[in-house]
């Protein structure tokens, strides 16, 4: 069975529902609620070794509610959506919450900060109609046209591809936010997704393995050709690493894993971490933190890319704005529990699409490389950990090194320590690289003195 067999939208069956148990709960005591309808349809299929491994067909259907009653609060969730027995889950709800204690942080937002403009779902573009015609066929042979296994041969030199794994999957996910304050906001967008994994085999028998993968909110944009090839080449890049000496070194980061660094800034901007006082940020608001180069925008607002939306989970409407501009923290991520209980203006809860900006009018890796002439290059981040309330990393990474702008050998098993704001604040340049395919558009980076063992 294929998405166009199937309804792979929300139905007015589907949002009649919703509504009535909004009218149902107001009517037996919740004073004030929120429901989150949501629905999720995916085809997914796997490939090993030239041929397909598996097909997979997943729909999922769920209400979660949101109740304030009594001045106390609580969240519940069911995915059996049936009229009588959503009626007797919510009598359950209510009763539960009243059992809690009070949260008198707890409420809706505020309803002038309510999103006013998403009414179809479809307002920024990010919902395709080729998934409502895709057949299984065609996904059958968009997946098996990328593979790299038929015509093997024709790449291995000095190395044999032993495996080659593969995933392609469409889904379309759609969802309804209501409130007891009139709010009705929707989102709805497609995705297409495919990526591989490839084994290769050196001639004393090691194995090296990489991956590459794409995404699209749309079919016409998902670069599935050359993906499989990627991924081998990627693994047969490793072949022959050598070690380094351990040291202080530059660090470019590969746009593919470089929000392995931003991350970690972007949770200690959260309300959560900061309200918890487990963030290495804390009362940054309005500081200098940062060099001059950095500059972080959110831009949420973005038609037809990864990661936009006009509301969060609140239905708080998203607007673009800087988190970090030249060097200075603008912004937290509060939701209206945290901005009460930090007594602080609320924002929205989080980052929907972050933006670098580049520095230092560098377009490629290739010509970032050649600025920094010596260092290593990440292109893979192996296990590791950081401290949210200090700051402080230790992360293993794979790569290269660099000789005089260029790629001089593989390296493996190295660790790269530091502190964020540390690190951060010896960012030197930039490429403009960001991989579209991701909701946090960060480009390759270079970092110097970074403490590196071997």
């Amino acid at each position: 069975m294929s998405t166009n067999n199937l309804e792979a939208t929300l139905q007015e069956s589907e949002i009649a529902l919703a509504r009535h148990c909004m009218d149902f709960a107001l009517h037996h005591g919740a004073q004030r609620l929120r429901i989150t309808l949501t629905k999720s349809l995916m085809n997914l299929t796997g490939l090993l070794n030239g041929e397909v491994d598996k097909v997979a067909l997943a729909l999922d259907r769920s209400l979660q509610i949101q109740l304030f009653a009594d001045g106390r609060f609580g969240s519940f969730s069911s995915n059996q959506l049936e009229k009588e027995g959503l009626e007797r889950f919510i009598l359950e709800a209510i009763s539960t919450v009243r059992m809690l204690e009070p949260d008198p942080d707890r409420d809706l937002p505020a309803a002038e900060r309510l999103v006013k403009n998403a009414v179809t779902g479809k307002e920024l573009a990010l919902y395709d109609p080729a998934c409502e015609t895709l057949t299984d066929q065609r996904r059958r042979e968009i997946s098996l046209s990328s593979m790299l296994w038929p015509r093997k041969a024709a790449l291995e030199k000095g190395w044999t591809l032993i495996s080659e794994e593969g995933e392609y999957s469409d889904s379309v996910f759609d969802s309804l936010t209501l409130d007891s304050q009139g709010l009705e906001a929707r989102h709805t967008e497609t995705s297409f997704e495919i990526g591989y994994e490839s084994t290769v085999e050196d001639p004393e028998g090691n194995h090296f393995s990489s991956y590459w993968w794409d995404a699209s909110p749309t079919l016409a944009q998902l670069r599935w050709q050359d993906c499989a090839e990627k991924a081998c080449l990627r693994a047969a890049a490793q072949i022959g690493p050598k070690g380094i000496e351990s040291g202080k070194y530059t660090l470019i980061v590969d746009s593919e894993c470089a929000s392995k660094l931003l991350s970690p800034l972007l949770n200690a901007l959260s309300g959560s971490s900061l309200q918890q006082k487990n963030s290495f940020l804390m009362d940054s608001l309005g500081k200098k933190l940062f060099p001059e180069s950095l500059t972080l925008w959110d831009r949420p607002l973005a038609p037809g890319q990864t990661g936009s939306r006009l509301f969060d989970s609140e239905g708080v409407a998203t607007r673009e704005m800087p988190v970090i501009e030249k060097g200075v923290v603008k912004s937290y991520f509060l939701n209206t529990c945290m901005a009460r209980k930090m007594q602080m203006a609320p924002t929205i809860e989080d980052c929907s699409r972050a933006v670098l900006s580049p520095v230092g009018g560098i377009k490629t890796r290739e010509e970032l490389l050649a600025k920094v002439r010596d260092g290593i290059l990440v292109t893979e981040f192996n296990g590791g950990n950081s401290n949210s309330a200090t700051g402080n990393f230790s992360y293993g990474v794979e790569g290269f090194l660099v000789r005089d702008g260029k790629i001089a050998h593989p390296v493996r098993e190295i660790l790269i320590t530091g502190n964020f704001l540390s690190l951060w604040g010896n960012l030197v340049a930039t490429a403009d690289d960001a991989r579209p395919c991701m909701s946090r558009l960060i480009p390759s980076l270079a970092f110097k003195d970074v403490d590196v063992s071997a």
